[in-house]
């Protein structure tokens, strides 16, 4: 008895902590990947340490028949790099679940079968505050793995001033935004603050996040950050969208549909580049989506599938010398990778890129890269423009390792809006 059970640690310890990169989806078989707090789909994955928050997890696995598909969780640092410990530590229950819940797709020509889980679940639950990889494997193998979710378990100690403000710079006050940023730690017993590390998000991007932040200023329990370094960011514009409720009716963003193919092929309108268009505020998802039809009751299991051709009119229909062009939002991961990367069709004078995308409404926004440097952030500046005044969502996250301490707790969460900078979100 006692060697089948170090077996079973072993098993678990080897298999379940191998590094693993967050937000990637490894089977082409697997679509929509959805991640949210229960019944809002527009909100990061949070929940608080002991409370009763619960997460949804949504995917699709196009094909007819449903397979034996199971979960479990990855503790991480504040780099996403894995925690020293063992899941036997900061998860109560146990280490691997089976999702049970799932559905057949009806009424869509595209064949799926649709997954659902409430997370966490009672057998299943995070001990320990910090970063977390959610992991879906098939089989109970983790060598057949699924793909990975990011999700946040918050221990809420410090207190965290911070607000939106316009950079004082001259080259960047109608281009940056700014967080101007605050954090106490007097909860927290005698603290060196190389034992802090703060993370800010865009939009909950973690491409172009601004991290490993370290304070300026120490004015006893409270630290503070150098917004006109540190705490940077380009403004962008609100993101641009696409209705796909219904593939019947052809909504204001779609050119035409294609509907002798299965799936349907959907032209989205050419897009062009506004940079030189003035700023115009107008109520955004941020990039992410909402899954939704208008032609059926449940838009998880009997919405459908198309593919999707997005195109970008560049100004003088010649790509941008050096640099690549990504299409980036919840449609593409929210990454700067293979999954977002435009291609230029020389005869059309356009990048394009097709996504196989459910029933629903998109928002997506684009960028390009430098080629020339490993370290460019992408920057919406040559497709988008830049305009201080955009709505945006930030998200602030405070680490803190004790010492002796084996990973980064997640002792502190803030989320506010540049439309109301002041105000929690």
């Amino acid at each position: 008895m006692k060697q089948s059970v170090c077996s079973l640690f072993i098993f678990f310890n080897t298999s379940v902590q191998g590094q693993v990169q967050p937000d990637k989806v490894f089977m082409t078989s697997i679509r929509t990947v959805k991640l949210f707090p229960q019944n809002n789909q527009f909100a990061l994955p949070i929940i608080g340490l002991t409370s009763t928050d619960q997460l949804e997890l949504n995917f699709d696995d196009l094909g007819a028949y449903p397979k034996n598909y199971f979960y479990t969780y990855q503790l991480c640092n504040a780099d996403w790099t894995e925690a020293q410990w063992s899941p036997f530590d900061y998860i109560r229950g146990f280490q691997q679940n089976r999702i049970s819940q799932y559905r057949v797709s009806s009424i869509a020509q595209v064949q799926y079968v649709h997954y659902q889980a409430i997370l966490p679940e009672r057998s299943a639950v995070p001990t320990r505050s910090g970063n977390y990889i959610l992991k879906v494997f098939q089989d109970a193998d983790t060598a057949k793995l699924l793909f990975t979710r990011r999700f946040y378990v918050v221990d809420n100690k410090v207190g965290i001033a911070a607000q939106m403000q316009q950079p004082f710079s001259a080259q960047l006050n109608q281009t940056h935004q700014k967080i101007q940023l605050a954090v106490n730690t007097a909860p927290l017993s005698s603290i060196n603050p190389q034992q802090v590390q703060t993370v800010i998000l865009q939009n909950g991007r973690w491409d172009n996040a601004a991290q490993k932040l370290q304070p300026s200023f120490i004015r006893g329990s409270l630290l503070e950050y150098n917004a006109e370094q540190d705490c940077l960011f380009p403004a962008g514009k609100e993101y641009r969208w696409l209705d796909l409720r219904s593939l019947r009716f052809e909504s204001d963003r779609v050119e035409r549909i294609a509907r002798t193919a299965i799936p349907v092929l959907v032209y989205a309108k050419t897009d062009a580049i506004r940079t030189s268009l003035r700023y115009l505020w107008y109520r955004d998802l941020n990039g992410f989506s909402d899954i939704s039809t208008t032609e059926s009751i449940n838009p998880w299991w009997q919405s459908d599938y198309a593919e999707v051709e997005f195109t970008l009119a560049t100004e003088n229909k010649q790509p941008f010398s050096q640099q690549s062009v990504y299409i980036v939002g919840e449609l593409s991961g929210n990454q700067i990778s293979d999954s977002s990367l435009m291609e230029f069709d020389e005869r059309k004078g356009v990048y394009y890129k097709r996504l196989l995308l459910k029933q629903g409404y998109y928002s997506y926004t684009y960028v390009t890269k430098d080629n020339k440097r490993l370290q460019a952030i992408a920057n919406p500046a040559l497709t988008e423009g830049n305009y201080w005044e955009t709505e945006n969502n930030y998200t602030i996250l405070v680490y803190y390792r004790p010492f002796g301490g084996r990973h980064d707790e997640l002792v502190g969460l803030r989320q506010i809006s540049s439309l109301l900078p002041n105000s929690r979100l």
